[in-house]
């Protein structure tokens, strides 16, 4: 009788408890710790929480590896300083101008190609201002000349970036500057296209009115 008696209210509490918890909105096996608060602490095996599950390992912050610093080769770290990047505002725009000056004057005496094509929009530019075509036709024109001349800037650039690596001969640098010269080539056809196009059929039209 004692055994059904104590068998009996073991039962009768743990309905009460189910019914306190379901009052309470929570689940049975939820685990109702706050942040900050600890869990219990079992010393022989680690910590748990209110489920069971250990947390052995977690317990220490020193145990969890440190973060290594980022290699110079890793694409996320932080790039060296630069001094020549200092400047800011009206000193930046100054060094910026005097920068390009200086790129034209060293592209003037060095590249050939550069004063040939140099030569060329010298002519081609005066023509473009004065042949009466609308105004995007005159853009055409002038942007046509003008590209010629910023893909050679480029194309010398590349030049000299591989010259200051290696003077040997190399297939890679052979590619590089080969790529480059194959962009100038395509930026003068499409000038020579473009002054076809527009000023062909003006210069076919003056020739038949002067004959």
């Amino acid at each position: 009788m004692r055994t059904r008696n104590s068998n009996a209210a073991r039962a009768s509490k743990g309905a009460l408890r189910a019914v306190d918890t379901e009052a309470a909105g929570i689940e049975p096996f939820d685990d109702v710790s706050e942040n900050g608060t600890p869990n219990h602490v079992d010393h022989a095996n680690g910590f748990h929480g209110m489920n069971g599950a250990s947390l052995e390992g977690h317990a220490n912050p020193e145990s969890e590896p440190h973060n290594e610093p980022l290699s110079p080769d890793d694409p996320f770290a932080p790039l060296p300083f630069n001094p020549y990047k200092g400047n800011r505002g009206v000193t930046r725009a100054w060094h910026a101008m005097k920068n390009s000056l200086a790129g034209f004057r060293v592209a003037i005496r060095e590249e050939s190609a550069f004063r040939q094509e140099l030569t060329l929009a010298a002519i081609l530019i005066p023509c473009g201002v004065l042949v009466p075509v609308d105004p995007v036709s005159r853009v055409l024109l002038l942007g046509s000349v003008l590209l010629v001349l910023i893909v050679e800037l480029l194309n010398s650039s590349v030049e000299a970036a591989i010259d200051r690596i290696s003077l040997e001969r190399h297939e890679l640098s052979r590619r590089a500057k080969d790529l480059g010269s194959a962009a100038v080539m395509v930026a003068l056809g499409m000038c020579v296209m473009t002054w076809g196009l527009i000023v062909g059929p003006l210069v076919v039209h003056w020739i038949k009115a002067w004959l």
